[in-house]
């Protein structure tokens, strides 16, 4: 949004003031420099600045003010969605290209060379680990541990479940009584690993 001439100097002047001095000026700063009649110019300049969406003002704190520009602004990576895994009995699944969704990197602690996909889940398997169902499951390529919640593929159909070894071998287990504990008969293979979910609110 366009400022007046005015605006951007004091928008100038509050950007030099934060780098040089570490704090925001006070309006009687701001006052005193561009010589207004009174701290109210000042604090009017400030409002108006907001409004124009180029500070952040916190109420009721002195000198709590922010410019966007200066903000630092955390990695954002556009994870694919490649359809849905079953959180019930596994089963054979072809992988899907339905968009992405945009993630903060740090907030996951994702590296910048990471593998990360999304799946949609079905059913209810992963309940009590909170997962639910129509929940996107963020997953990550790397090497999974044993306790992690994974999608795998066991004898050629996939699922999300929990990784667990046992005398040296790995088995799947569901979050709900009422499914029993995947054992391969032949294949075991991670995808993925869990990173977080996401959940659309539902009314």
């Amino acid at each position: 949004m366009n400022l007046t001439q005015r605006q951007q100097e004091v928008l100038d002047y509050i950007t030099h003031a934060q780098a040089t001095a570490g704090v925001m000026p006070s309006t009687r700063e701001i006052q005193e420099h561009f010589g207004f009649a009174s701290q109210t110019a000042a604090v009017n300049h400030l409002r108006a600045l907001e409004k124009k969406g180029v500070i952040q003002r916190q109420p009721g704190k002195a000198r709590a003010v922010a410019v966007v520009s200066q903000l630092r602004r955390e990695r954002i990576v556009d994870v694919p969605v490649y359809g849905s895994i079953a959180a019930g009995y596994a089963e054979a699944a072809e992988q899907q290209d339905e968009g992405t969704i945009s993630i903060d990197a740090t907030t996951l602690g994702l590296g910048r060379n990471k593998g990360v996909f999304a799946l949609k889940v079905r059913g209810d398997s992963m309940i009590n680990a909170g997962i639910h169902e129509g929940d996107l499951a963020i997953l990550e390529n790397r090497e999974p541990q044993a306790g992690a919640i994974v999608a795998a593929l066991i004898d050629g159909e996939t699922t999300l479940k929990r990784l667990v070894q046992q005398r040296g071998k790995y088995f799947l287990r569901a979050e709900n009584p009422k499914y029993p504990d995947l054992t391969p008969m032949a294949e075991l293979t991670v995808q993925g690993v869990l990173v977080a979910t996401v959940r659309k609110y539902r009314n």
